[in-house]
């Protein structure tokens, strides 16, 4: 088996150079904020982010395809790098320091493509996490100092921590009761949003996390990183990985109950 440290190597390098440009313009009040079609907005610190990691991949991994949030799919092959370069920018341009570039390569395999190594990288919390396939998942500034992850082994709901993002993405989505159901039966909630809950999960912080509307980008990175903490990542669906449109991610003694809740099966 392969064992991409060389590629989460070169992940890390990306990262310091998106971290580099996005807490550069970083509450800049110069800074420029559009409007997508889908009606999220996008700042010129995502752009430039994204660029510069493309300009990196296209010297150092020519062969390598990449999937970006902001300029979309280029190149083809096994390998392929996805990238989200502000997870969070609705936080980023009000000035809310919770926001990560989120990098991930996954690799094609039987069932389409899967993510194995993944880079979680929040500069204004001053935070990194980071995991390749085979090889755990960690914390810290740098690759020399770094902690393990774990997730907990808390196995009552009653005893349990759950994070989401917001509620009204679960409302659209016929699953508004559930989700509440589930809330009142867990020990405790927040609504850390985004990137976070994941790492939570990862670091044995927090049992549980959920969100109802996802983009690949938004999840190939998290995902490896709760899995090869000793969690669970998959869709609503309860497909593992980050194909479904949709996450939920656990410590995995309480998954069954996170998707039963949020299925109404409970």
């Amino acid at each position: 088996m392969p064992d991409y440290l060389d590629d989460l190597r070169f992940a890390h390098v990306l990262a310091d150079a998106a971290d580099a440009t996005t807490m550069d313009r970083f509450k800049a009040l110069d800074l420029k904020v559009e409007t997508k079609p889908d009606m999220t907005p996008v700042s010129e610190a995502d752009k430039a982010a994204e660029e510069i990691i493309r300009g990196h991949l296209s010297r150092s991994r020519p062969r390598d395809a990449i999937l970006g949030e902001e300029y979309g799919i280029e190149g083809t092959g096994p390998r392929r790098w996805v990238v989200d370069p502000i997870d969070g920018t609705k936080n980023y341009v009000r000035g809310v320091p919770v926001w990560a570039t989120l990098i991930s390569l996954m690799e094609a395999g039987e069932g389409g493509y899967h993510p194995v190594v993944g880079v979680v990288s929040a500069p204004a919390l001053g935070r990194r996490w980071w995991a390749a396939k085979g090889h755990g998942a960690y914390t810290g500034r740098s690759l020399s100092t770094a902690t393990r992850l774990q997730v907990s082994r808390v196995s009552k709901l009653s005893d349990a921590s759950f994070a989401y993002s917001s509620l009204s993405g679960w409302e659209e989505q016929g699953r508004l009761d559930g989700f509440l159901d589930l809330t009142r039966n867990v020990w405790r909630t927040r609504a850390y949003g985004d990137f976070w809950p994941y790492m939570l999960v990862a670091e044995g912080a927090v049992d549980l996390c959920a969100e109802p509307e996802l983009s690949l980008w938004d999840m190939a990175a998290n995902a490896i990183v709760v899995t090869e903490a000793g969690g669970t990542f998959t869709g609503l669906d309860g497909r593992p990985g980050p194909h479904s449109g949709n996450a939920a991610a656990s410590n995995g003694l309480l998954h069954d109950e996170l998707l039963g809740y949020l299925n109404g099966r409970y």
